[in-house]
């Protein structure tokens, strides 16, 4: 990850937009670290929404009077801040989603089904969370097409080289994370795109631990399809976005039926809607959409280079002072992350570790992180994993060095 000149900010003044953050757990300061999982939400977010329901709760474009055209305006600005934010062509490109789980399912069933064969291959890569591999297991299943997966190094970065072997005329989609969730590896994708594209296969990019965190231009990475995960971006939970080249969104079919991604409805047929309203039926998520576009102004206010910088100091710090702790052995040592370090402690069961240190107020994850092959492929049950964002501190990390320094003695 290339940095700019290094950029700062009032980090009191941003952990004050933070309100969870000022409370005590077990009677100790709360420390968050569990932010690849979900992000804390500023003020300006939890205040979006409650103007929302207070001031202009309303379903949105069907309605012709004077709340159901506020919310819809509400709604459709967040999808130009969208659209800016990823520096997508078309704003009818931007497709709002549940999260990013649903918009990997939309493009596995309605792109494959149209255009998956028998005998056609998938790749996706060692690396990546359940949510980017069972549902192409499952539309695999249906069309009889083959998976095939990109071995990962030991030091937690895709074999390339490998990759270039899997290609073939056969590959018809290509599916990788940006940033891994587990070990914080951000993949190089510009090449993996340009590979896949010399194949003429399609490629569909999990953003969930990227949005946050990393500069997103879709445009000039030139992928087929970018999926964003609201809730890591200090958005509510229940938002996704799906950016998709326009050509291809116009070339698949539905992926649910309802009000509003129809143009005209009979019981000899239906018409479908234009894009993005085609796949978005029924009454979305319209509150927290609205939100939404609070968290993209705080993440812009804050800025990118600033917020990149900040936290590569934090995982920095973390990793020095975790290498140095006799028994703990860290998981994930590729040289581009994300603010993501997993761990382990030799001769005690991460979730062991993680309860001591609940105890003492400090929030972090441990378990498989919903990546079961790529543990099984590191020989390990799960890992400890501390996550950290735009408003954690060197002095929280010394009180989880010292939380894990506390465990390993009182369970050693």
């Amino acid at each position: 990850m290339e940095l700019a000149v290094k950029s700062t900010f009032d980090l009191v003044k941003v952990r004050e937009q933070f309100p969870i953050l000022d409370q005590s757990i077990n009677g100790k300061k709360l420390v968050y670290f569990d932010n690849a999982a979900t992000s804390q939400k500023p003020l300006r977010v939890i205040n979006s929404l409650t103007e929302y329901y207070r001031g202009y709760n309303s379903n949105i474009h069907r309605g012709i009077h004077t709340l159901a055209e506020k919310a819809t305006k509400a709604f459709e600005d967040t999808r130009d801040a969208a659209k800016e934010f990823i520096n997508a062509a078309n704003r009818e490109e931007i497709i709002f989603t549940s999260g990013v789980t649903a918009s990997i399912n939309l493009v596995a069933s309605s792109y494959g089904r149209a255009f998956l064969n028998e005998g056609d291959e998938i790749i996706i890569s060692g690396l990546e969370h359940h949510s980017n591999i069972v549902p192409w297991q499952l539309i695999a299943i249906e069309k009889k097409a083959v998976i095939k997966v990109i071995p990962v190094l030991e030091n937690g970065e895709l074999d390339v080289v490998s990759y270039k072997k899997l290609l073939s005329v056969k590959t018809k989609i290509v599916a990788v994370n940006h940033a891994s969730n587990s070990l914080g590896t951000i993949n190089p994708i510009k090449e993996i795109i340009e590979l896949a594209h010399g194949a003429n296969a399609v490629v569909l990019v999990d953003g969930a631990q990227a949005g946050a965190h990393l500069e997103i231009d879709v445009q000039a990475f030139d992928c087929d399809f970018y999926c964003l995960a609201a809730h890591k971006m200090y958005a509510p939970t229940g938002v996704g976005v799906l950016y998709g080249k326009k050509e291809l969104l116009e070339s698949m079919p539905p992926f649910m039926g309802g009000g509003e991604m129809i143009k005209d409805v009979s019981f000899k047929g239906t018409t479908f809607n234009d894009l993005p309203y085609k796949f978005e039926a029924g009454t979305p998520n319209i509150a927290d959409v609205v939100a939404f576009k609070e968290a993209i102004g705080f993440i812009n206010e804050v800025g990118k280079d600033a917020i990149a910088w900040h936290e590569y100091e934090l995982l920095q710090y973390a990793s020095q002072r975790l290498a140095s702790l006799d028994f703990v052995r860290l998981i994930g040592t590729a040289k581009e992350k994300v603010s993501v370090q997993s761990f382990v402690v030799d001769g005690i069961h991460p979730f062991d570790i993680g309860q001591m240190l609940d105890a003492r107020g400090i929030a972090v994850r441990t378990g498989h992180h919903c990546t079961q092959p790529l543990m099984d492929s590191l020989g390990l049950e799960g890992t400890v994993r501390a996550s950290f964002a735009v408003y954690n501190t060197k002095d929280e990390i010394d009180l989880l060095i010292e939380g894990v320094e506390r465990t390993i003695k009182f369970l050693k």
